[in-house]
């Protein structure tokens, strides 16, 4: 299938490492245009290096999401840079599990806001698109409550329900708005690897849970974001997309 991204113009927050860069590598392999941030800036130029080896233009900045001033001016430069903008991939979180106030304040700024200040910088410029599409990475602990239950899964939760008010609110001028949600992703040097080292007990329980043996891998997210924020499905807006192979139990009516 053609996906029809073919030199759109990509933006994909945390875009250096785990799912954000599978992300990136995905459109970069479908022909489209990508943009990342992140803020370590060796892994940034890193990810630019190779992005650009795959045959398409790529860029990427350094910065922190939490700040509103340089998150803006990223979107505003890039734009002009690719003269204009198609898809934006808010991905980055703060990852926060804890319930302590310095945890719910990271989990606001950096998963909700974030995502908020991306739509908004680049609101004008997706209204000139004639294939706009914004994805926000969730989480399953943002529809079901699990050991990551408080600030994490809350915002996780207040992700989908921005998105999905997103997609109501900009059906008319064309814009789609959608958000894919993740089970359990391993990957060297990502959050399930570390909890394997750290907490055996909590990684053989939460392998446990799946019914599919195992966890996803960063490729499996990663195709489900690019279909998802790809012209190939015109019509699909307003969903929460369940990537977690059977994880959750819940039934998404």
């Amino acid at each position: 299938m053609d996906l029809g991204l073919k030199d759109r113009r990509v933006l994909v927050t945390g875009g250096s490492k785990g799912i954000g860069r599978r992300i990136a590598e995905t459109f970069a392999d479908e022909g489209a245009q990508v943009a990342i941030c992140a803020r370590n800036a060796d892994e940034v130029k890193a990810t630019v290096e190779a992005l650009a080896a795959r045959g398409g233009r790529a860029s990427g900045r350094a910065l922190d999401v939490a700040d509103e001033a340089a998150l803006a001016a990223w979107v505003t430069d890039t734009a002009a840079e690719l003269g204009g903008l198609d898809v934006l991939v808010a991905n980055v979180s703060a990852l926060a599990i804890p319930d302590d106030a310095d945890s719910w304040r990271a989990e606001f700024e950096v998963d909700l806001m974030h995502t908020v200040r991306l739509v908004t910088a680049a609101l004008p410029y997706l209204e000139r698109s004639d294939a706009a599409s914004v994805v926000a990475v969730s989480s399953v602990s943002g529809r079901e409550i699990d050991f990551a239950a408080g600030p994490y899964g809350t915002f996780k939760a207040a992700l989908i329900h921005y998105i999905q008010g997103l997609a109501y609110q900009l059906a008319a001028k064309g814009i789609r708005a959608n958000t894919v949600s993740p089970g359990n992703v391993y990957f060297p040097g990502g959050v399930w690897e570390n909890i394997e080292q750290s907490n055996p007990d909590l990684f053989a329980h939460a392998l446990g849970l799946n019914p599919t043996g195992r966890m996803a891998n960063p490729e499996e997210v990663a195709r489900a974001v690019v279909f998802v924020a790809s012209p190939a499905v015109p019509f699909m807006t307003g969903t929460n997309l369940v990537v977690d192979g059977a994880l959750t139990r819940g039934v998404q009516f």
